[in-house]
């Protein structure tokens, strides 16, 4: 698997297939998503240019519930698991604790997906949660910018507690969070978890 952080949180990944999670400041019109998820309808994960840029005729869109704004699209429900073509994933809520930003009633989700494999879990605009806690995984996308989502020292403790194989930064080093603090989390993370920082 060939993994991309293009830019703040989105993500691409490519196999035999191409996966979009969150495409945002997308300028190029490659036309070549198999698959795209989007995590909640904020601008930074949800850029309507950057997903016309990428989407073909047979893309298929996968929206949380506050979202139906597309032809060939999937509505998921957090906290659920899901079969879709020959992969599978499962959605876990995104929320704040103790901030506004990302209500748990508006039902933002995180993805967990599962590819020949191995697990790779973008976890959204989201704090430390009950929710993230029971997830499962072998790579984790972790948000460490902090103001709309847990800080870095909250997530360099969560992966040090959930223990994947591999972790990635995001959520920082444009918008929100310094770009020094990858390498921070890199440091202070369990050095038996491997780090790859892609911003």
């Amino acid at each position: 698997m060939k993994i991309e952080v293009i830019h703040h949180a989105s993500i691409k990944l490519i196999d035999d297939k191409i996966f979009y999670f969150d495409p945002y400041n997308i300028k190029e019109k490659p036309h070549d998503a198999d698959y795209i998820f989007i995590t909640h309808e904020h601008y930074d994960h949800y850029d309507i240019e950057s997903i016309n840029n990428i989407k073909k005729d047979d893309t298929k869109i996968i929206l949380p519930v506050c979202l139906k704004d597309y032809d060939n699209y999937m509505v998921v429900e957090p906290n659920r698991e899901y079969q879709l073509d020959n992969f599978k994933f499962e959605t876990i809520r995104a929320y704040n604790i103790d901030k506004t930003f990302h209500p748990k009633e508006k039902k933002y989700v995180g993805y967990n997906i599962y590819i020949n494999g191995v697990y790779y879990y973008i976890m959204g605009d989201t704090d430390r949660t009950i929710e993230t806690d029971m997830v499962k995984t072998d790579v984790c996308f972790v948000p460490i910018g902090g103001t709309y989502t847990m800080n870095v020292a909250e997530a360099i403790d969560y992966i040090n507690e959930l223990k994947p194989k591999k972790a990635i930064p995001i959520h920082y080093g444009s918008i929100i969070g310094r770009k020094e603090l990858a390498d921070e989390f890199k440091n202070r993370v369990d050095k038996e978890i491997e780090v790859e920082i892609m911003i």
